[in-house]
């Protein structure tokens, strides 16, 4: 049985916590607060779930694994957290070979998965609020959809809890404490020290900050994500309007159906904002707001004057690859790294978990390689072509 801290009560952090617990070992999960943290990227009311990824046939596989996990997690709980309403991507122009969507297409066939072309005579038909005029081409799949990611955090730290991880919310992290063997364990901001035999990073965005001499592997990036109030909900409704990416590899818009309230949430998976996670330029730009209104004009005319009800920054923790960093540090021993979802990790919460802790663990994971620690990728080397813009 190994001592284990966490350091993060994020979405990384509690599933980690909690399969490190079944696994017999003794965990203690250090945040800030309050949990769910307000600032975290997983407080919000909705996360994508897809399996689309191009052809990258790694995260295809887990993502279908996380989404079997997530159908059973409603089951379990007998209560609705993940919302099946399927997942469209569409293009402005006819899919070719190497395009993100026809890649997508053609894996997601060839594992059976139920996916269709879409045409602009089959878009007006099923999804009237979409420009079929602009957007001509695409894939639907019925697998996916979307996750209320602020109440899952809270569901599951409440299962660590109640499981027995130590959860020492208020308690703030000011540095590692090191020996000529390695990490050895924590010093919290009030001088207590904690010892542990391992001590995993799970903080997101505040990653490089935090650990200084991470920022040569991490950054942390703001996006903007506004929430619109139709003045025809119905249109916007989860049967007619599923979750999507618009072009998503040039423009970078993506969105949700309708809540209960009526409310659509769109956001801008793009290059972003270099920013501070508490930086005083975390709120939404003029730019930011014209931007989205160009963009709905030509996609959803139905949304391009609806009026903004909330808006927010969500940062992330971007890796120059674009790939997850779960991984043993090279130089520390008994530090392990599990952070740079650059803004697509959420949906993988049912298997994150199993990853971490296998790397905790040191167990061979066929999926560890690929979140290996990697300091020699550069910037823009893989894909996600709307993400990545030369580092200043």
């Amino acid at each position: 049985m190994l001592t284990i801290i966490i350091i993060g009560a994020g979405i990384n952090g509690v599933v980690a916590a909690i399969e490190l617990k079944r696994r017999g070992h003794r965990v203690t999960l250090l945040d800030p607060g309050p949990i769910p943290h307000p600032l975290a990227a997983s407080t919000d009311i909705s996360k994508a779930v897809r399996s689309c990824y191009g052809a990258d046939e790694d995260y295809t596989q887990l993502a279908e694994e996380a989404i079997r996990r997530w159908r059973n997690l409603n089951a379990s709980n007998g209560t609705t957290l993940y919302h099946e309403v399927g997942t469209m991507f569409l293009r402005q122009s006819p899919m070719k070979a190497g395009d993100f969507e026809y890649e997508s297409l053609e894996l997601l066939r060839r594992r059976s998965a139920p996916v269709e072309r879409i045409s602009p005579d089959e878009m007006r038909r099923r999804f009237p609020a979409w420009n079929a005029e602009r957007f001509v081409d695409g894939v639907f799949n019925a697998e996916g959809g979307y996750v209320e990611s602020g109440r899952v955090v809270a569901k599951l730290v409440g299962e660590a809890e109640r499981l027995g991880v130590e959860l020492r919310a208020g308690a703030t992290f000011r540095r590692l404490d090191e020996t000529d063997n390695g990490v050895t364990g924590v010093v919290l901001s009030n001088g207590e020290r904690l010892p542990a035999d391992r001590v995993v990073v799970a903080t997101g965005a505040w990653t490089p900050f935090l650990l200084p001499f991470t920022a040569a592997y991490f950054r942390a990036t703001g996006h903007p994500v506004f929430h619109f109030r139709p003045n025809d909900p119905a249109l916007f409704a989860s049967e007619r309007f599923p979750m999507f990416g618009a072009d998503i590899s040039g423009t970078g818009f993506y969105g949700f159906p309708a809540t209960a309230e009526g409310i659509v949430k769109i956001g801008r998976h793009g290059p972003g904002r270099e920013m501070s996670p508490e930086s005083t330029e975390r709120i939404v730009t003029k730019e930011e707001e014209d931007e989205i209104r160009q963009f709905l004009s030509s996609a959803f005319p139905a949304l391009a004057t609806a009026p903004v009800v909330f808006t927010r920054i969500c940062l992330y923790c971007d890796t120059a690859d674009g790939d997850f960093w779960i991984a043993p540090d090279a130089e520390r021993k008994g530090l392990i790294i599990a952070a740079g979802d650059s803004g697509h990790g959420f949906k993988f919460a049912p298997v994150l978990g199993e990853l971490i802790a296998d790397c905790v663990e040191e167990k061979s994971n066929p999926f560890l390689h690929k979140f290996r620690w990697r300091p020699e990728i550069s910037a823009g080397q893989h894909k996600e072509a709307a993400r990545f813009a030369p580092r200043k």
